[in-house]
């Protein structure tokens, strides 16, 4: 079997050209998702993650355009082609769950003619299958009187429902990739463990990529094989999951573990980083998130490359927080 990655991302850049000047929304991302694997993308609001997904599936709208780099779909490059080719390949080879249900769901069609539509588009299948097809993909996200809800609207399900028949509708093709948007944000925290769990379990089963997008690190931790952490457009550290949550490399990704609250001491107070994330317009020379890592110095004016540090990890930083400076005497304090 080919041991080449399902989706393998090159030095993408993704640009808004708006009055005020021109946005990097995503500026040089490097990234791989292998069968099976469940990369998770994390950081905070405007940090480029959605961006990233949106191109993925050439989503990306005037004013923006990915204005170089390479997206490969299990080999098949993806930059550059038509948009009758990309419209076969979504909902087929490559699907996504939008964080808004109503992204994918028309409300003035009954969920079942939107999910056999959905078959229908991609393959030759009797109505009947494809019906069939639409009841047991609710059925596998927990949506109770499937048949009844088939013969539903949009607007008769509740907001966390809705978001369910989107998975569902996202998984009818068995596609090769998922990017998957906050899916699960409106969702109470026991169909969203359920979610969960049927997610890796399809990725185990049928060798599934998927790319979970979320500022949720209690989520991810349980969900993905790998993280990939972005800051103002740039994966800034990338790694095996336990891994990055428990020893992390750069000072923005140690930050966002110590704002969980679940990593302070009861009753301390909750480490935050200071400052805000840089203007995308104006963006500053050198590493993005010196004005706030109390680490910076003068070498950070020159922008790190993303290094590699062992065979799994990799993070852009000049000074990360490895076994060998991580020592007691070094405190990297927030509050202050």
């Amino acid at each position: 079997m080919n041991d080449a990655p399902t989706l393998q991302v090159t030095d993408l850049k993704t640009h808004f050209f708006t009055k005020a000047g021109v946005a990097k929304a995503v500026d040089g991302v490097t990234l791989s998702v292998n069968r099976g694997e469940v990369l998770g993308l994390v950081g905070e609001s405007g940090s480029g993650k959605t961006v990233t997904g949106f191109s993925i599936l050439g989503l990306v709208d005037q004013p923006g355009r990915i204005v170089s780099g390479s997206i490969r779909l299990n080999g098949e490059e993806l930059v550059g082609k038509p948009e009758a080719d990309l419209r076969k390949i979504r909902g087929r080879k490559v699907a996504m769950i939008f964080q808004d249900p109503m992204m994918t769901l028309n409300p003035v069609l009954r969920v079942d003619t939107q999910m056999i539509e959905a078959i229908r588009a991609h393959g030759d299948v009797s109505e009947e299958a494809a019906r069939e097809r639409s009841r047991e993909a609710l059925v596998r996200v927990g949506i109770p009187s499937p048949d009844e809800r088939l013969q539903s609207y949009p607007h008769q399900f509740s907001g966390g429902m809705r978001q369910r028949v989107a998975i569902a509708i996202a998984l009818l093709n068995e596609p090769d990739l998922i990017v998957a948007d906050e899916p699960t944000t409106a969702l109470d925290v026991t169909i969203q463990a359920q979610i969960l769990y049927e997610v890796q379990k399809l990725c185990a089963e049928t060798g599934l990529a998927m790319i979970w997008i979320t500022h949720d690190l209690a989520v991810v931790g349980g969900l993905a094989d790998r993280l990939a952490v972005m800051y103002a457009g740039r994966v800034v550290e990338e790694g095996p999951v336990d891994q990055v949550l428990d020893a992390p490399l750069h000072p923005y990704t140690r930050g966002l573990i110590g704002s969980v609250p679940s990593h302070n001491r009861r009753g301390a107070r909750l480490s935050q980083i200071p400052g805000m994330t840089p203007s995308l317009l104006h963006l500053p020379e050198g590493c993005s998130f010196a004005a706030r890592c109390p680490r910076a110095d003068d070498a950070c004016r020159v922008m790190p490359p993303l290094e590699g540090f062992g065979p799994s990890r990799a993070a852009r930083c000049h000074h990360p927080f490895t076994a060998e400076n991580d020592g007691q005497e070094i405190d990297l304090t927030f509050n202050e």
